[in-house]
């Protein structure tokens, strides 16, 4: 649609009334309302602890330490020196080759749930996170039906989440043609910023912004301080590029090219200057966008940047023809390409690192014919995110903490979510075991994602996560104990 051109109605399928009647139907069924803290608090102890956790390597803000952490009530409430012999209820005790890592935090996950359960789904998700050391997601509002673009959406999908959750899950809102009327509400319930993309998405129901309306949302957020994250590719340039089709990915490349990421980052950037919003640019995959994002930190702008472990650890010349289970969108790019991401980490131009987990059914992804032009483009990554990240980092002699801090504190810090992503007093005991030496070979099968497909199969990775802990109380992937997050309430 033209900028300037007459703003388009809500989908059909995002309706709010329609949304309600089907949210009421659910709740009839059910015989409950939405319960986004579905695990009571225990009461603190007035003697010892619930657990405690001792070991030779406890990564905290401080660096690595000898450590035990005490845990009360779900929170951090000692950190000690090893050998203070804290008591508790359950007490853990590192192997020599294990290190105590904060829960990592993923702000970018697509979960499909309601509406593409067959895609993915709340239980599979979050067990697949919990197993690769996440133990917060925040759910994406597109690929689910009804979009999350609404208030009644939201609901509907927090009352469908919230039964079934491994690990605490909150949601981005979307914005859309014509639901800004509904941007603040949704803000108001809690999203943690709002999605937006400047090309198709994908999915009829989940339209594209012009630059028009982008702006106008802007400046809409920048009322209630609201952050904008956008999937930024520019149509324009896409529609003028070759189209994809056929096995070979170097078409499939040249469909989705840089000047498309790079042009459509430029547009972000001009309207995070006259706006003043906060904004975050979505899975960055062209290096060459790296100078004008720092040129506009450097002059302030509230702006932040992710991106994303395919693109740390695949190349484009290693794609084989067919191979649609490496498509994503913006797609992986050379070797050369991959080591500027690492370098623009390492600067800190890019700020953290996202699993972009974007499932579909194994027969979306083409098999049969391995068609580039045809198949979905994402790719599941959510339990693998932390050891496809570490095997890459380690090679290029990048710390553990470094890698913890780009995938736990960060994402936090930027989601405003104050009581995760670090080990220190008063933080929710979000822990992971974690053997860095520890190497595993990837079998798709194994993996707790609803279906199988990964670029990674076959794949030898380092870093395995032993056990994960939510808030002092171990995942078993069989009892979901997570909660629905709201952002601003710990």
């Amino acid at each position: 649609m033209p900028d300037g051109a007459p703003r388009q109605r809500l989908a059909a399928v995002n309706d709010p009334a329609t949304v309600l009647e089907q949210l009421a139907r659910l709740r009839a069924e059910r015989g409950q309302d939405v319960a986004t803290d579905p695990t009571p608090r225990p009461a603190p102890r007035s003697t010892g602890f619930d657990l405690v956790v001792r070991g030779r390597r406890v990564l905290t803000p401080a660096g690595t330490v000898a450590g035990e952490v005490g845990v009360t009530g779900g929170r951090i409430t000692a950190l000690e020196p090893l050998g203070a012999d804290l008591p508790g209820d359950e007490v853990v005790t590192l192997a020599d080759d294990e290190t105590l890592i904060p829960g990592l935090v993923d702000a970018h996950v697509h979960v499909n749930e309601p509406g593409r359960t067959e895609w993915e789904g709340f239980a599979t998700a979050t067990r697949a996170a919990a197993a690769g050391g996440i133990t917060t997601v925040v759910d994406m509002p597109l690929n689910s039906v009804p979009s999350t673009v609404t208030r009644p959406a939201l609901q509907l999908k927090q009352f469908v989440a919230a039964p079934q959750v491994f690990v605490d899950v909150g949601f981005w809102g979307g914005a859309v043609p014509g639901n800004e009327g509904h941007l603040r509400e949704l803000h108001d319930d809690g999203v943690f910023g709002f999605k937006c993309f400047l090309l198709h998405s994908g999915v009829d129901e989940f339209p594209p912004l012009t630059l028009d309306e982008l702006e106008s949302s802007l400046r809409v957020l920048r009322e209630f301080d609201a952050l904008m994250v956008v999937h930024a590719e520019d149509a324009r340039a896409i529609d003028r590029a070759p189209a994809a089709e056929g096995g070979g990915y170097d078409r499939f490349l040249a469909s989705r090219p840089r000047g498309a990421e790079n042009l459509a980052i430029a547009e972000v950037i001009e309207r995070t200057r006259w706006t003043g919003a906060r904004t975050h640019v979505l899975h960055l995959s062209s290096s060459d966008a790296l100078p004008m994002l720092r040129s506009a930190k450097a002059d302030g702008l509230d702006l932040t940047v992710e991106t994303c472990p395919h693109y740390l650890s695949l190349v484009s010349e290693a794609v084989p023809d067919g191979g649609t289970e490496y498509k994503c969108c913006p797609p992986i790019r050379e070797s050369a390409n991959r080591e500027q991401l690492w370098a623009g980490l390492l600067d800190g131009t890019i700020d953290y690192i996202a699993s972009d987990h974007s499932p579909s059914t194994p027969a979306l992804k083409d098999p049969e014919n391995g068609d580039f032009g045809v198949a979905w483009g994402g790719i599941a990554s959510v339990q693998l995110a932390l050891s496809v990240v570490w095997t890459e980092a380690r090679q290029r002699g990048v710390e553990l903490g470094q890698v913890v801090e780009w995938m736990a504190a960060r994402p936090a810090d930027r989601l405003g979510l104050r009581s995760k992503g670090r080990i220190a007093l008063g933080q929710d005991a979000d822990l992971v075991v974690f053997a860095p030496d520890q190497t595993l070979v990837v079998d798709g099968g194994r993996l707790h994602h609803r279906h199988p497909v990964t670029p990674y199969q076959g794949r030898t990775l380092s870093g395995v996560a032993r056990r994960t802990f939510l808030r002092g109380t171990e995942v078993d992937h069989r009892t979901p104990r997570g909660r629905l997050l709201r952002r601003g309430v710990d």
